[in-house]
């Protein structure tokens, strides 16, 4: 157990820095994914046909390919088209992107690409008698999505969306293949370093499942919170 310590040979930090990474990465790349989910879910549900189109053919690319081949495909194929284009425009420099950046963005285009589908269905769910109501009322577009909307559209969407989030944050392990230095990077380093696999794995699993647990226990939080008036309405 000494190795899993924070000692001087041990490589509790090393872990924990690594589990801090993976959810820090993961909550940035959450709302990226969620925004865009729903901006590619009302083109699809009220939008122009030719936008129909082209979001169906992203939703269908991003969630037919692995995620660990798009987070390839955003690192290397991404860093030499920004270089290409800086080129082509005449300003001499390169631009090296990060492994964070790329699997941020490679993840917040899957993220997206799958939440779309819940919001989609949430959408497609409500009744159009609200926004009719709301325009009686005098409310703007603006005000009617903000006001009755959106509330309705999380309250309905959050089971789908919590099991984007929890299969989000398990692939965010699959950004060590770009040397991300997440949890499971660090696990693979105190492996090779050690000759431990057992020890170190089985604690990777710990840490996720904690993760986890901890996210599940904020779903239910937001869970309560849009489901408080409907208990009321009930009565």
């Amino acid at each position: 157990m000494e190795l899993l310590g924070f000692g001087a040979t041990g490589w509790g930090p090393p872990l924990l820095q690594g589990a801090m990474m993976t959810l820090g990465l993961a909550l940035c790349t959450l709302p990226f994914g969620l925004l865009l989910g729903l901006a590619v879910a009302m083109a699809k549900n009220g939008g122009p046909i030719w936008l129909g189109v082209v979001c169906g053919i992203y939703t269908s690319l991003f969630r037919a390919l692995p995620e660990l081949l798009t987070i390839l495909i955003v690192y290397f194929l991404g860093q030499s088209a920004i270089n290409a284009l800086l080129t082509a425009l005449g300003i001499g420099i390169q631009i090296e992107v990060s492994g964070f950046a790329a699997g941020f963005m490679a993840l917040g285009l899957v993220l997206g690409a799958f939440s779309s589908e819940v919001w989609l269905g949430a959408l497609r769910s409500l009744s159009r008698g609200q926004s009719e109501g709301a325009t009686a009322l005098g409310l703007s577009r603006g005000q009617t999505f903000r006001m009755i909307i959106l509330p309705q559209l999380i309250r309905t969407a959050l089971p789908g969306l919590g099991n984007n989030w929890m299969a989000l944050l398990k692939d965010t392990s699959l950004v060590s293949a770009i040397a991300v230095s997440e949890l499971m990077y660090m696990t693979n380093r105190a492996v090779f370093a050690t000759k431990q696999p057992l020890m170190f794995y089985a604690a990777c699993c710990l840490l996720y499942l904690v993760m986890a647990i901890l996210s599940g226990i904020v779903q239910t939080m937001l869970e309560r919170y849009f489901n408080r008036g409907q208990n009321l309405a009930r009565a």
